[in-house]
């Protein structure tokens, strides 16, 4: 149950939301972005697009999205520096690309001369494969964001580095795309050879001061959750469908009343800040997102939360004995971390609080930037879908990137 001043929250936020609503229709060609995928919405832009499928050491499918080169590329076949993008929680790689050229970070790289690859993680919209589980099976679902770093981020990056032929590329995360990268960096160190840059959007590790409402009033039934998640036969939380179409199309629209409850169900989870949320593109955001995980991803970020430390998945005191070997799960060893990490955070961020950044700021070795984003309502959404994310942020990612090319 949320408090009184959480519920009055909501409510406030719903009025404001409300009343600054702009009014105007939604373009129906953006409109039809809502339940195009990734592949064909890059291709309407003009974009040159390709999928890739990659087989995981567990043997999960997952695909990519790769935009080679930028549009009026003359000499498409010259080499260029390589950046890989991890999308977050619930999320998949139409993250990057949903708010359009100009102002998708992927459109933005291309045009900046990078080869731009976009992964999926296992369960998602596009992942949903498995050389013999099916995802209407509970074992396909035995996971959490622990394997997507230690299986899945190393077959993807893997891949990327042989199709393209470098030794070593960006990597660009955001939100559980910092968790499974400092999964990956620390236990299976060999990875931080094949970094040039890891450009962390709100990085995760410790949630210590996560101020989410939905984070604290889930946290402290994570583990009772699986069990009856397990009971209800339930294995995967908010997958893509039907329900993303209709919203987009309906209860989402700009004009529509309802779209109140879209806007503050994102506001809830990451912080507020309706200034630089576009509400034309709510409908598109809505359509794609969420894009489907595991309920042990969701329980496992849970955990971290009541622990207060950043740790591995904890399954119960005898599995933990027997898998490793102690009672308790062991910390990730983030020492072990040795590629060049840079951490770019906000103070109304709900998920990754400036506290817990600046921890994590100081248990990572190789951390050479820290950059705080001058905007005092700047959220955790605003990292990827913000109306002015490219002048706050990704201008200054790419700056950061081109000395390491």
């Amino acid at each position: 149950m949320f408090s009184a001043s959480q519920i009055k929250l909501i409510s406030i936020l719903s009025l404001i939301t409300f009343i600054n609503a702009d009014l105007r229709s939604t373009d129906s060609s953006l409109l039809e972005d809502a339940h195009l995928d990734t592949f064909s919405i890059v291709r309407k832009y003009g974009y040159h697009c390709e999928i890739h499928r990659v087989y995981t050491e567990d043997e999960y499918v997952l695909e990519m999205h790769r935009i080679p080169y930028d549009k009026d590329c003359a000499n498409p076949g010259d080499p260029r520096p390589v950046v890989f993008l991890m999308h977050g929680l619930l999320s998949s790689s139409a993250e990057w690309i949903i708010m359009g050229p100009g102002k998708g970070l992927a459109y933005i790289l291309s045009e900046a001369g990078y080869d731009v690859w976009m992964g999926n993680v296992r369960g998602n919209t596009y992942s949903r494969s498995h050389m013999t589980l099916n995802p209407s099976s509970s074992s396909f679902w035995k996971y959490s964001w622990h394997e997507i770093g230690y299986y899945d981020l190393p077959a993807m990056i893997d891949y990327v580095i042989e199709e393209t032929g470098v030794p070593k590329i960006h990597y660009v995360g955001f939100s559980q795309g910092t968790t499974t990268f400092w999964v990956m960096a620390s236990t299976r160190p060999e990875y931080n050879d094949k970094i040039l840059t890891m450009q962390a959007l709100a990085p995760v590790a410790y949630l210590n001061n996560a101020k989410s409402p939905l984070v604290k009033a889930i946290a402290p039934f994570t583990n009772s959750l699986e069990r009856l998640f397990k009971i209800l036969g339930t294995n995967e939380i908010l997958p893509n469908g039907k329900v993303n179409e209709l919203a987009g199309q309906s209860i989402c629209l700009e004009e529509a009343i309802t779209q109140v409850l879209c806007t503050n169900l994102l506001f809830l989870i990451c912080g507020y800040n309706e200034e630089q949320l576009n509400s034309t593109m709510v409908p598109l955001i809505v359509g794609h997102t969420p894009a489907g995980a595991s309920t042990r991803q969701i329980v496992h970020f849970g955990q971290l939360y009541n622990s207060k430390k950043f740790v591995q998945f904890d399954h119960g005191l005898i599995t933990n004995k027997i898998k490793y070997g102690t009672f308790k799960p062991p910390a990730y060893n983030l020492d072990a971390i040795r590629a060049p990490v840079f951490l770019h955070y906000s103070d109304n961020d709900w998920l990754a609080a400036p506290e817990d950044v600046d921890r994590l700021s100081k248990e990572i070795k190789t951390v050479i930037g820290k950059y705080r984003v001058p905007l005092a309502k700047f959220n955790h959404i605003d990292f990827v879908f913000a109306i002015d994310a490219k002048k706050l942020i990704y201008d200054r990612l790419m700056n950061i990137m081109e000395k390491f090319n």
